[in-house]
């Protein structure tokens, strides 16, 4: 079947499906836009386009990545394995998006990227290929590697004329313009977002991102408290949104109600979303309360050391590691933060982390910093402190290090070194309470 049938269904973006069967495009297209706006219910619309039509493969693809974003691996595999027997079937573009997915659904990232930055040159409009980078915790943003937060704010960038002003693309351009400093280009872009299509978990999450790199922590509040009622619980981001909404709270000196909502929604074993986004929101809210001058809650701690323990047994992701190292550190356990920094350096060393050695140094800075040798967390955190966007995620998760740094200073008397941190600092981090600044 090729790409050029003037009777072919298409999908919202107007590329052709191989599938004639109505029911079975409009079940899909609602699918995608479910993934899309990170909302529960993907799989079901995907399994009534599969039931419409068994012989859509792009159907099998979309279920796979629902899958996959829920943790159930076997799933994901088995529905892969079924799209790749219809390949021969498809266009041009859908087996290109297939072999997309099947280095994706592989735990092949750099290999993904490449062929994902190949698709979207032929078919820049394929909405479901590049959500797979268009955000902070996608392929770019996810890579380890330095430049990454402007060579997504590039890539999107170079797609937008393909766009226009579509409500999705808007959302993940805005929030990649203002990880950046844009601001002011991002602000009606993730406002439109909203206005178009307020049933968008995404455009939430840029927005209360907008908020907190602005300094604007009494908006964002506002703005969550209002939008998240109409958000399901079952929502990929529903914890994360929370977990923005506890900051904002922690920032505004509310520690009480900061904790409400950590036990009530984005605590890891109350989390929705993936396992490395439960865990570093978990380790990073109690972090970051404990920076502000709050007491630990060690059992709170324990508890979160043993689901990392059994949903994290290995390293491989900056973003989960550090976080995990982040929990060792937190309990005193040194000699199993070690074991993990040790098992990450393996991986360095044989050219499979490429965050190298910025996720080790930081580690042992928490480490360090638990332990009170403030003049060890310094010495880690400083020559690292130019390159974090290699630890992963968005900078308002990144900022944890630069606090620990904050106050690590402070611990130590120097003042001086203190006052010339804070002073370049963004106005989101300017927000962080640290105690005794």
């Amino acid at each position: 079947m090729t790409e050029s049938g003037d009777d072919m269904l298409t999908d919202r973006y107007g590329l052709p499906l191989s599938t004639a069967n109505v029911t079975a495009r409009d079940a899909y297209v609602e699918g995608v836009d479910l993934l899309l706006t990170v909302y529960p219910g993907a799989a079901a619309s995907f399994d009534r386009a599969i039931a419409a039509d068994p012989a859509f493969a792009l159907a099998y693809i979309g279920r796979a990545r629902a899958s996959q974003l829920a943790g159930k691996m076997e799933a994901m595999r088995a529905d892969f394995a079924l799209a790749s027997s219809l390949a021969e079937g498809v266009s041009a573009r859908e087996g290109s998006q297939i072999e997309v997915f099947r280095s994706l659904f592989a735990g092949q990232p750099v290999a993904a990227l490449a062929a994902l930055r190949a698709h979207v040159q032929t078919w820049p409009r394929d909405a479901l290929v590049l959500s797979l980078a268009a955000n902070q915790g996608g392929l770019i943003g996810m890579s380890g590697l330095s430049g990454r937060e402007q060579d997504l704010a590039d890539f999107l960038d170079g797609l937008a004329p393909h766009y226009g002003e579509d409500w999705w693309f808007e959302g993940h351009r805005g929030m990649a313009l203002s990880e950046i400093g844009r601001h002011d280009e991002a602000r009606p872009m993730i406002e439109r977002s909203l206005a178009r299509y307020r049933r968008n978990g995404y455009g939430a999450h840029a927005f209360a991102h907008l908020c907190y790199e602005t300094g604007e922590r009494d908006a964002g509040i506002a703005f969550l408290r209002d939008w998240l009622p109409i958000y399901d619980r079952g929502g990929g981001l529903f914890g994360h949104l929370n977990w923005h909404l506890g900051l904002f709270e922690l920032h505004a000196g509310n520690l009480e109600g900061g904790l409400r909502l950590y036990g009530d929604a984005f605590c890891a074993d109350d989390h929705r979303g993936a396992v490395h986004q439960k865990l570093s929101d978990s380790a990073s809210f109690l972090w970051r309360s404990e920076l502000a001058g709050h007491p630990r809650d060690a059992a709170r701690w324990a508890k979160l050391k043993d689901y990392a323990r059994e949903k994290l047994p290995r390293p491989g992701m900056s973003l989960a590691d550090w976080h995990v190292a982040l929990t060792y550190a937190a309990l005193g356990e040194d000699a199993a933060l070690e074991d993990w920094v040790s098992a990450i350096e393996a991986l360095a060393e044989a050219g499979r982390y490429p965050s190298g050695s910025v996720i080790p140094a930081v580690a042992r800075a928490f480490a360090a910093y638990q332990r009170g040798d403030y003049p060890t967390t310094i010495r880690l955190i400083e020559p690292m402190l130019p390159e974090r966007e290699r630890i992963g995620g968005s900078r308002a998760q990144g900022d944890l290090v630069e606090a620990t740094l904050l106050r690590a200073y402070l611990a130590a008397g120097r003042e001086a070194e203190a006052k010339h941190l804070a002073a370049a600092r963004r106005p989101g981090p300017a927000s962080v309470p640290v105690a005794g600044f």
